[in-house]
């Protein structure tokens, strides 16, 4: 295995306070790209998107519950499927214990898939989540977000890229299907304002795994399990 060189304390602060200056550098980088996040112009949502949640049907604009901010995980599951992807279900782990925190900052959030509510509800309960999580089946949102792709439809994108094209380049999975993602709004009075949509490693920052793990000198050790294929259900893990 290749480990780190070994070193006395005296060369391991030289070394240590030279990627402190690099760390410093890349925080101040982060703050400024989140200014021009927040300074992003915003589009009205003109649609009137309707999800089956728990307790029956709930607009858009429900899914605030009073506040100001949205943000929406667009998480894998479509209706096929007896369980919700595994590796948006590894972001969802890292996530779930902020809702109660973002709610304090006027912000809130939820979790939408394909899937009918009833499989939701099963799949939620097995893993012990309390956030929001609602149906967009029956409606356009997913597609309208970035978060169902059909390469045989020329319009359809990921990432703000053609899906087609990204096909073609090996950078999606598959011709057809769900994807994940997130997407924030806004709202004023009963008007609701898409404001962001992030895809693909934008969505890094919410692995608190990774972010754990590229503390430590092993990183995220993936060299045999490419694409997160190591990623388990947190019910499945074995001892």
């Amino acid at each position: 295995m290749n480990y780190p060189q070994i070193v006395s304390r005296t060369d391991w602060l030289v070394a240590r306070k030279e990627l402190l200056a690099k760390e410093k550098e890349t925080t101040r980088q982060r703050d400024a790209v989140s200014a021009k996040r927040r300074k992003l112009p915003m589009v009205k949502i003109e649609q009137d998107y309707v999800f089956e949640g728990p307790n029956g049907p709930a607009s858009l604009l429900d899914l605030f519950e009073h506040r100001h901010q949205l943000i929406i995980y667009h998480f894998m599951f479509d209706p096929s499927w007896e369980e919700g992807c595994p590796r948006c279900s590894h972001l969802m782990d890292s996530v779930a214990g902020t809702v109660v925190h973002m709610a304090d900052r006027d912000t809130s959030f939820a979790a939408i898939s394909l899937a009918p509510i009833a499989k939701i509800e099963a799949f939620k309960k097995r893993m012990g989540w309390t956030f929001p999580w609602l149906s967009s089946f029956g409606t356009s949102f997913n597609r309208d977000f970035q978060a169902s792709v059909d390469v045989a439809d020329r319009d359809s994108e990921y990432n703000y890229a053609n899906a087609a094209d990204l096909l073609k380049a090996g950078k999606i999975w598959f011709p057809k299907g769900e994807m994940p993602g997130l997407s924030v709004f806004l709202a004023d009075g009963d008007s609701v304002y898409h404001t962001y949509s992030a895809y693909q490693r934008g969505l890094d920052l919410l692995l608190n795994t990774y972010n754990c793990l590229d503390f430590t000198p092993l990183g995220r050790n993936e060299a045999d399990a490419p694409g997160q294929s190591w990623v388990r259900h947190h019910d499945r893990y074995g001892a």
